[in-house]
C-alpha cells in the first residue's frame, strides 16, 4: 500500500475542508448555532394540538443506506378496492426545532445542502438534529409532515391531502438487502422478520412500479452515471466501489417524486408562492441527436422526452458495459436542476427528465435548505399563518440555493478526484485496460475499468474517439490537485 493512501482519511479531510472554504462554504458551525443545538429540548412524544393526528401505529418503514442516521422520511401503505393504494410518506417536522432566523437556519440558509465527500460529510443541520432529534429513528416517536396519496393500479396520483401528525418508524431498512428479497435473491432482512412489515414494503414497491410505469409512458427518462464510494481500511483509503441503482432505492425514489408532486400541488391549490424544483427543455437537443447519430439510432430536430427514453431504453439492452457513460453524456447535454419561485397560479416549468409538471423539493429538510422552505410553507398554510417566505423573497432563495448547490457538487467531484488520485498513487508505471470516455479539443479523457477511475490521456490521443478501447499506462497523480494522467500504449 503506498505510504500516502495509509493517511488517506486525514488528508481527503484536509482537502475537502480547503475545497469548502474555496467555495464560499461553511465546512463548520458557528459557535452560536452549536448553542442552540446544546439547548434544544427532547422531541414531541404526543401531539400537541388537535390538528396533529396521531398516526403512530401505522406499519411505518424507512429504507435508506446502510449507515444513514439522518432519516428524513418513511411510508406506509394500504391497499384499496379496485387495485388502488393509499400511500403515506411522512416528512420529518425540521421546523419544529429549527425556528426561523434562528443561528442553525442562518447556516442552513448559507450552505443549503449537506455535502458528501468520500472521507468527511459536511451536514447542513448540526448532528444532534439530524441523526437524533429531527430523524425519523427507528422505534422513535417524532412529528411530521404527512403526504397521504391514493396511486391508482396504473400508476396515477388520484388524490392527496398533507397534514401534520405524530409517527413512529417500526423498521430501519437498508436498500442492498430490500432490494435482494424484492428481487428474490435472498430472504428478507432481519428487521422484516414481521409478515404484516413485508407485506407492507411489498405493497409499497408494486404501487412505486406503477408510478415509474406512469412516468416513463410520458417520458421521464431511464439514466444510470456512474458512481462509486470509497471503501476504507481504518484511516486506509482501501478501494473505490461501484455504486448500482437497485430496486429498493428504486421504490423510495418513486415514492418520493409523488410526495414532492402533492406537495408542489397543495400549494398551488391554496395560491402559495412556492419553490419549485426544474430541469428546463433541453437547450442543447442538438447534441443529444448527434449521440444518437453515432450509433446508428435517430431522434427527431425538437425535444422529445418520449423519443429520447426509447432510445435510452434500447441502448441500455444492446450496450450495457457503455450505458453508463451515454447517460452521463446525455445528463451533460441536459443540464442541471435548478431553483424557480413558482408565483401562485403561474405557469408551472416542469421537470423534463421525470416527466412531471408541478415539483418541488420538500422530502429531505435534514439534508436541503429548499425542502425546509417547501415545509415551512405546507405548515403556514395548515395553521392559517402568513407564508414565512414572500415570492419576493423566494426568488432570491431560488438562484442562492441553484448556486450553493453548484457549488457543493464541484467541492464533491473534486474530493472525489483526489480520492481517485490518492488510490492510484502507489500505481506508476502499471498498464490498465480503458475506455475512452471524452475527445475534444480540451483534452482526451479515458476511465479505466478496474478500479472505475478517469484520468487524462495526455499521450497517444490521436485519433482516440469516444467508445474506443485502449491500453493504457499511468504516469501522473496529484492528489492535492486531484489530477490523474495516462498514455496510450501502442
Amino acid at each position: 500500500m503506498h505510504p500516502a493512501s495509509r493517511g488517506g482519511r486525514q488528508i481527503l479531510r484536509h482537502i475537502a475542508r480547503i475545497a469548502m472554504i474555496e467555495r464560499g462554504l461553511q465546512p463548520e458551525f458557528p459557535p452560536a448555532a452549536m448553542r442552540q443545538a446544546a439547548a434544544l429540548g427532547a422531541p414531541a412524544r404526543a401531539p400537541r394540538a388537535a390538528t396533529v393526528r396521531d398516526l403512530r401505529a401505522l406499519p411505518w418503514v424507512s429504507i435508506d443506506n446502510d449507515d444513514s442516521r439522518d432519516l428524513d422520511q418513511i411510508s406506509a401503505g394500504e391497499a384499496l378496492e379496485g387495485g388502488s393504494t393509499r400511500i403515506w410518506v411522512a416528512i420529518a417536522d425540521v421546523d419544529a426545532l429549527v425556528g426561523l432566523d434562528t443561528p442553525i437556519d442562518a447556516h442552513a440558509r448559507h450552505n443549503t445542502t449537506s455535502v458528501y465527500t468520500p472521507a468527511r460529510v459536511f451536514p447542513m443541520l448540526p448532528e444532534r438534529l439530524s441523526t437524533d432529534l429531527t430523524s425519523l429513528g427507528e422505534r422513535q416517536e417524532r412529528l411530521a409532515i404527512v403526504a397521504e396519496m391514493t396511486v391508482t393500479a396504473d400508476g396515477r396520483v388520484g388524490g392527496s391531502e398533507l397534514y401534520r401528525a405524530l409517527v413512529r418508524n417500526h423498521a430501519k431498512l437498508a436498500y442492498p438487502s430490500v432490494s435482494a428479497w424484492l428481487e428474490g435473491e435472498a430472504g428478507p432482512p432481519a428487521a422484516l422478520g414481521d409478515p404484516l412489515l413485508q407485506r407492507q414494503v411489498r405493497l409499497q414497491d408494486a404501487a412505486a412500479q406503477a408510478l415509474r410505469a406512469q412516468r416513463h409512458e410520458h417520458g421521464a427518462l431511464t439514466l444510470e452515471t456512474l458512481k462509486t464510494h470509497a471503501v476504507f481500511d481504518g484511516d486506509a483509503l482501501r478501494d473505490l466501489e461501484r455504486d448500482r441503482k437497485n430496486r429498493a432505492q428504486e421504490l423510495i425514489e418513486d415514492l418520493m417524486i409523488a410526495a414532492n408532486g402533492a406537495v408542489a400541488h397543495f400549494l398551488d391549490q391554496h395560491g402559495v408562492a412556492s419553490l419549485r424544483r426544474v430541469l428546463r427543455t433541453p437547450r442543447r437537443w442538438e447534441r443529444i441527436v448527434a449521440l444518437a447519430e453515432e450509433v446508428g439510432e435517430h431522434l427527431p430536430a425538437q425535444p422529445d422526452a418520449l423519443a429520447l427514453n426509447a432510445f435510452l431504453a434500447r441502448r441500455r439492452h444492446v450496450d450495457p458495459e457503455r450505458f453508463a457513460d451515454l447517460s452521463l453524456a446525455v445528463v451533460k447535454s441536459l443540464g442541471s436542476g435548478e431553483y424557480l419561485a413558482q408565483a401562485p397560479g403561474g405557469r408551472a416549468t416542469g421537470h423534463f427528465g421525470l416527466a412531471v409538471s408541478n415539483y418541488t423539493h420538500s422530502s429531505a429538510p435534514n439534508r436541503r435548505f429548499p425542502d425546509l422552505i417547501s415545509q415551512r410553507l405546507v405548515k403556514a398554510v395548515l395553521t392559517g399563518a402568513p407564508p414565512p417566505y414572500p415570492y419576493e423573497v423566494l426568488t432570491g432563495l431560488a438562484l442562492h440555493c441553484t448556486e450553493q448547490e453548484d457549488k457543493a457538487a464541484k467541492v464533491e467531484r473534486r474530493v472525489a478526484k483526489s480520492a481517485a488520485a490518492l488510490l492510484l498513487a502507489g500505481r506508476l508505471g502499471e498498464q490498465f485496460d480503458a475506455l475512452v470516455t471524452g475527445a475534444a479539443p480540451k483534452g482526451t479523457w479515458v476511465r479505466i475499468l478496474r478500479p472505475a477511475i478517469e484520468g487524462r490521456l495526455v499521450r497517444g490521443f490521436q485519433g482516440a474517439d469516444i467508445g474506443h478501447r485502449l491500453q493504457v499506462r499511468l504516469v501522473r497523480v496529484d492528489v492535492e490537485r486531484g489530477f490523474i494522467d495516462f498514455e496510450r500504449v501502442h
